[in-house]
């Protein structure tokens, strides 16, 4: 480590040299690449550190470093600078964005630390001199983390709230038309529809699956769910709430009026260039309507099967039944755990123009092209049911229902399986086994769903570890052998090692960032339609799947803790 003194004498000695040579000086480059870039350089009109950097050798990390020593300037890694809410008050999104530049935190009294993409920019520092009224000491930071950490940051409640107008009205305010526009560019709206549009457009920056408006007491709490998890983000003052409220309201096409009977409604959005479909619910409580918004962002639905977390071996059982010309394929797993994002890419797969495929869907939360979806209107009379009786009479190939939620859809399903058709769908049930007794239970006979249904998949999302700040740490032979680890690590247990959730700020000190799944994947063979036949319960086709080969949810759970994908805590937390 250097002392202080040591990296400020560097400092000097490097400052004012050029780039090539300060990483030479570092130790990063030799003479012969620096010779090598210098020559490509005269006809690339490339900077030699650009020029580095695409050939790989020096990081970016590096590189911003040297470019740090050379300008005489700190470097900020500000995905690991905590940023003080006050200095990033003082200058406006709006100047932020166009001198690629943030405050970060107060030297002394009279001095403001600025992250900066270009330090040598004079005019610059000069204009944020006369913004902030402080003095300014340049570093440099990369344009890449300060687009993401302006997207990112979030603004004092005070200051969102200054610029109030108390007469302003959200009624008055106007409301969102058919066509899509990116909330990035209503620079100039009024105060309150700026929060509202900043809050929808962190979230979906930060990858936020819903989005709770809690009222309470004294303010309006807001949380975001990331993989799985509810975390407290901002509040927002009290005075605010009906107005931020009413103006969700408007966006989702809701009556603004009534407050006493839960709404649904949809708000479509670009974000970023990214179209994001948002399901709204409101709710009557005691101190106020609370919103929870889902968020539905239509490029993630185009995840290839591999990206979701199937291993090999379950990915190949998988494709031998959704390859099939008919037969029921089954996904079950509780609320939230992937089940439509497992379906919609299997239809990516099988969606050709010589298949008709064709969905009923409640609601439709991707709209994919070349697929015929239906959504449900259970007013007007369109259920799953009498929505799946249509569809067979519209020549389908393929066809994806929502859910099996009673016996009507689940034995047209069956009977659809059964006469020529690919049949998609999912149930509620804790594991593969569990779905084809739930069938049973439903009122289909069992020797229909032994010949229809193909294959049964459990699934679950567990929270990735975060790569930055895992943890390893060495297992004994006693704690595999308690959590049921296979027979292989046990006897390799001196070689296993473990991880745990740490938290840095790349995971916003979770110590998780992500999430994939795990699943259990039952073809329906000959042995287990057998027991279908004669009413077996789930756990005796489970012991038969099992003995067949089929990997639990937890084996293959505890596959990824061996990875390091995942830890023990978090296959624990997901499965009982």
């Amino acid at each position: 480590m250097q002392t202080a003194r040591e990296e400020n004498l560097q400092q000097r000695k490097l400052s004012g040299k050029r780039t090539g040579e300060v990483l030479v000086e570092m130790g990063i480059l030799t003479l012969e690449q620096v010779e090598e870039a210098v020559a490509e350089q005269r006809t690339s009109r490339k900077r030699i550190g650009d020029i580095a950097l695409s050939k790989g050798w020096v990081t970016k990390a590096k590189l911003m470093e040297a470019l740090a020593l050379r300008l005489g300037v700190k470097y900020l890694d500000l995905a690991n600078t905590r940023l003080d809410p006050v200095t990033a008050d003082l200058v406006s999104e709006k100047d932020a964005r166009r001198y690629a530049a943030i405050p970060v935190s107060f030297v002394d009294d009279h001095t403001l630390l600025v992250a900066m993409a270009d330090p040598s920019n004079i005019v610059a520092i000069d204009d944020l001199r006369i913004l902030t009224g402080f003095d300014i000491e340049p570093a440099i930071a990369t344009s890449e983390d300060i687009v993401t950490l302006l997207s990112n940051m979030k603004r004092s409640d005070d200051h969102i709230s200054e610029d109030l107008d108390a007469k302003a009205e959200v009624g008055e305010d106007p409301t969102t038309g058919a066509e899509l526009r990116d909330i990035r560019e209503q620079v100039d709206a009024a105060p309150v529809v700026k929060l509202v549009n900043g809050v929808l457009a962190r979230a979906a920056d930060e990858g936020a699956s819903d989005i709770h408006f809690e009222p309470q007491a004294k303010d309006l709490l807001v949380r975001f769910r990331h993989d799985g998890v509810l975390h407290e983000t901002l509040t927002i003052p009290k005075r605010l709430q009906q107005g931020v409220l009413s103006r969700l309201k408007i966006m989702a096409d809701l009556d603004i009026a009534e407050r006493r009977v839960p709404q649904d409604g949809r708000i479509g959005l670009v974000v970023g260039g990214r179209p994001i479909d948002m399901r709204v619910a409101s709710l009557p409580t005691v101190y106020g309507e609370k919103i929870v918004i889902r968020l539905l962002d239509r490029s993630n639905v185009m995840l290839r099967l591999e990206d979701l977390g199937f291993s090999d071996i379950a990915l190949s059982r998988y494709q031998r039944s959704y390859t099939k010309p008919y037969g029921a394929v089954l996904v079950t797993g509780p609320t939230g755990s992937g089940k439509s994002t497992t379906l919609y890419g299997t239809l990516n797969i099988l969606n050709t123009p010589e298949k008709n495929i064709i969905t009923v869907e409640d609601p439709v939360e991707y709209r994919l092209a070349g697929i015929n979806q239906v959504q449900i209107n259970p007013k007007a009379g369109l259920t799953f049911a009498s929505g799946l009786r249509s569809i067979l009479r519209c020549d389908p190939d393929i066809i994806m229902v929502g859910e099996i939620r009673d016996k009507e859809t689940a034995q047209i399903a069956v009977e659809s399986a059964l006469t020529g058709h690919l049949v998609l769908s999912t149930l509620h049930t804790n594991n593969a086994p569990g779905a084809l007794s739930r069938l049973t239970e439903m009122g289909v006979e069992p020797f229909l769903t032994a010949s229809a249904v193909d294959c049964v998949i459990a699934q679950r999302l567990v929270r990735k570890l975060c790569e930055y700040c895992k943890e390893a740490y060495p297992a004994t032979r006693e704690m595999l052998e308690r959590l049921a680890f296979p027979q292989r690590a046990i006897e390799g247990w001196k070689e296993v090692s473990l991880y745990r959730a740490v938290g840095c700020a790349h995971c916003n000190q979770n110590g998780y960032k992500g999430r994939m799944g795990i699943y259990e994947i039952m073809p329906v063979t000959e042995a287990i339609e057998r027991l279908i036949v004669e009413r077996k319960s789930a756990d005796e086709i489970m012991r038969v799947a099992a003995a067949e080969g089929m990997i639990t949810l937890r084996q293959d759970g505890i596959e990824r803790v061996l990875e390091g994908r995942t830890s023990i805590e978090e296959i624990s937390r997901v499965i009982v």
